[in-house]
């Protein structure tokens, strides 16, 4: 997809919103935009937080899906992207994140605990148990035609518009006088996007529509370019945005104007006071180490072309889904019909074999959103893996105590190891707890003879008083 590529874009986007029963939520996913343009609300300011997309790129097409989660109460939803040509619209489904976020994000393995054990020779009930842990972690043109409008059409819940013109200031007061507001800090960035000969496409909620009945939409351009609209991402945002994205395509791609980096398993640390590693530390670390400029490529992986994208059973990250996957009746379309369409888009046709999915992390401050992101296939095309094994430890786990076959108390595991014996038998340094007992009992009757020993004699009477006693 062409996005942004020198004087030509392809840009597609996907209008997601997770459908909430209010809208008195501090923070939600919601409809999802290029840049969000909708009149303020001064009692509940609204302000992007995370942004998660999905770049398909086909064989001279390419769909983006854009994802977003913010803060506030918006009273009404406007989404602008800006485009190259015409594009098509279609609706998607909210699972289509969930199924890749699980299937891909990182999964965090701690070090082995290696402990001491039950002894092997500890056969009987009296032994006790091993134990084990593993840790995880609608509108018309302008005068003059100034702004002239090339498509406008309904898909499910939204109102969509394409439009297209070379007079920044007129494309500008279209947008305005259509409802979609534009801030100050957003007016030079619209601007400089009509210099470079992108079209847009708007959207909005038609009348009627409530946010409840927001669905996703992805957008598909002719071009198989990558090249993402971070400027106008810019738009209804913090001081600062995350932003995931995954690319499906035939290869794996990397940033190419942006620097990027990769947590190796040596580069994180297990911390066992804490159960739980310094991950998100280290990153945080790598990226300021670039001018906090940096993208994390977490993981490239292999997945099945032509099916749902549905979280694997392990356990880990486990989304649940509709019966549907998402996808409802629109018209005379089936669900079925609704998600054949859509992964027909994201796999581009292609039957049968693998598809690349390749997921990228950046937490970029508002000021950095100033260039658009260009994406690159590199030479070396080798899978990347989402699983970490950290080996490297801050500090001991702390383990049971076995003496011989039973425990006794926990310590550090370096001290465990030493206080530990390895069988059940009782020779060693160490006895088990019973031997313990039966040493005791002898002293104390060794005590009691000796005490016997040193008593003066009695009488026959006397003694066998005592005795009785």
């Amino acid at each position: 997809m062409r996005f942004l590529s020198h004087r030509s874009v392809a840009a597609s986007l996907l209008a997601t919103a997770v459908a909430a029963t209010t809208l008195l939520a501090l923070e939600r996913p919601a409809a999802a935009c290029g840049g969000c343009f909708h009149e303020p609300d001064p009692e509940r300011p609204t302000v992007v937080t995370d942004h998660r997309m999905v770049l398909a790129v086909g064989r001279g097409k390419s769909t983006l899906y854009d994802q977003i989660r913010y803060s506030g109460n918006p009273r009404e939803f406007a989404w602008v992207l800006p485009i190259a040509g015409e594009v098509e619209v279609g609706l998607s489904s909210d699972s289509l994140f969930g199924g890749l976020d699980a299937l891909s994000q990182t999964a965090i393995y701690g070090p082995p605990m290696n402990c001491p054990t039950r002894p092997s020779d500890c056969n009987d009930s009296s032994c006790g148990s091993a134990t084990s842990a593993t840790s995880f972690e609608g509108a018309a043109n302008s005068p003059k035609d100034a702004v002239t409008v090339t498509r406008q059409e309904v898909i499910g819940p939204y109102a969509t518009v394409q439009i297209q013109s070379t007079d920044p200031e007129a494309l500008t007061k279209w947008l305005t006088d259509n409802g979609y507001a534009i801030s100050a800090d957003v007016k030079p960035i619209v601007s400089q996007y009509v210099r470079e000969n992108f079209n847009f496409l708007a959207l909005k909620l038609k009348p009627g529509a409530s946010v409840k009945s927001m669905r996703p939409v992805r957008v598909t351009s002719r071009g198989p370019s990558v090249v993402l609209p971070l400027r106008m991402v810019a738009a209804g945002v913090g001081a600062s945005v995350g932003i995931t994205l995954w690319t499906v395509a035939e290869g794996r791609y990397e940033p190419q104007n942006y620097p990027w980096f990769r947590i190796a398993d040596e580069d994180v640390s297990w911390d066992w006071t804490k159960n739980g590693s310094n991950f998100r530390d280290v990153r945080t670390t790598k990226a300021a180490a670039l001018g906090g400029r940096g993208w994390e490529v977490e993981s490239s992986l292999e997945l099945a072309t032509g099916t749902f994208p549905t979280p694997p059973n392990n356990g880990f990250g486990s989304v649940p889904l509709d019966t549907d996957n998402g996808y409802l009746a629109e018209g005379t379309e089936t669900s079925a019909e609704l998600q054949a369409q859509d992964l027909a888009v994201l796999y581009d046709g292609r039957a049968g074999g693998t598809s690349r999915l390749t997921r990228m992390r950046a937490d970029l401050a508002k000021p950095l959103l100033s260039e658009d992101l260009v994406l690159v296939a590199p030479a070396d095309q080798a899978l990347l893996t989402n699983r970490r094994n950290i080996t490297r430890e801050l500090s001991e786990p702390t383990c049971t105590v076995w003496v011989g076959c039973e425990a006794n108390g926990s310590a550090p595991r370096s001290a465990a190891i030493a206080r530990s014996t390895d069988h059940c038998s009782t020779s060693g340094a160490l006895l088990p707890r019973g031997t313990w007992a039966g040493v005791m009992l002898g002293f104390v009757a060794l005590a009691f003879l000796r005490r016997r020993a040193n008593a003066p004699k009695a009488t026959g009477a006397r003694d066998r008083a005592t005795l009785e006693e």
